[in-house]
């Protein structure tokens, strides 16, 4: 919401007045002075006009989870166990995934109540990398990696993946950075290549690496630095 309406709506005054406000340096967000009568305002910050609050931010939470194996990336389920069952009760309001993992799967799960900071990191047109270690049923070929690379066709959505790095660990085991995250694609895309993925572990989400200090079913608070790197 535009800060004029924001005051125009908690303020008792009209939006000329708002604007009026704004201009003479007279309302702050999150305590810094601002004059642009059309800047958009989170539920987060905290806006004060004339020594007043008018909008008393949220706290907003942006959470690193070691997912382990059979808990559904979900906030709730009436058959199986949710992610949201391993995070405090104090912290769940609100809460969401940003970018799910399938019930198998392991690793790196971000749990946040900020919708435009999420979507910056599940957006595919922003091309985030997303990595993942991988175990398949069948030694990786160099014609897999080849086709990773340009792309798989998925008939489906009537499309071609984004290009995908597929870098070989072991016989059957490799480490895969891909930059959408479509419904199970990383299982599909080998799947298409006449392989079946046996075990999912994602390590990293940009510049979120899964903190190695971490045992399954524990999670910690990103730091600033991490909750920044989206824009970097």
């Amino acid at each position: 919401m535009k800060l004029s309406r924001i005051l125009s709506n908690q303020n008792g005054v009209s939006r000329k007045q708002a604007n009026a406000l704004i201009a003479a340096c007279m309302v702050t967000v999150d305590g810094v002075v601002c004059q642009e009568a059309s800047r958009e305002i989170d539920r987060f910050a905290t806006v004060v006009s004339r020594g007043r609050v008018i909008q008393q931010g949220e706290q907003a939470h942006y959470l690193m989870l070691h997912k382990p194996a059979g808990y559904l990336s979900a906030t709730v389920d009436d058959v199986h166990k949710t992610v949201m069952e391993l995070i405090d009760p104090g912290l769940q309001k609100d809460l969401h995934i940003a970018g799910r993992l399938d019930r198998a799967s392991t690793g790196l799960l971000i749990l946040t109540n900020d919708g435009v900071w999420s979507r910056q990191l599940t957006e595919p047109r922003v091309k985030i990398p997303k990595v993942y270690r991988v175990t398949t049923m069948n030694a990786i070929t160099a014609d897999t990696i080849e086709r990773f690379a340009a792309g798989i066709w998925f008939e489906y959505e009537q499309l071609t993946t984004s290009p995908a790095h597929l870098e070989p660990m072991g016989a059957n085991e490799s480490r895969v950075t891909i930059y959408e995250g479509r419904y199970h694609q990383i299982k599909r895309m080998f799947h298409a290549t006449g392989n079946r993925v046996t075990s999912l572990h994602r390590e990293r989400v940009g510049e979120i690496s899964l903190d190695s200090q971490l045992a399954p079913g524990e999670y910690r608070t990103l730091t600033r630095e991490e909750t920044l790197s989206l824009y970097a």
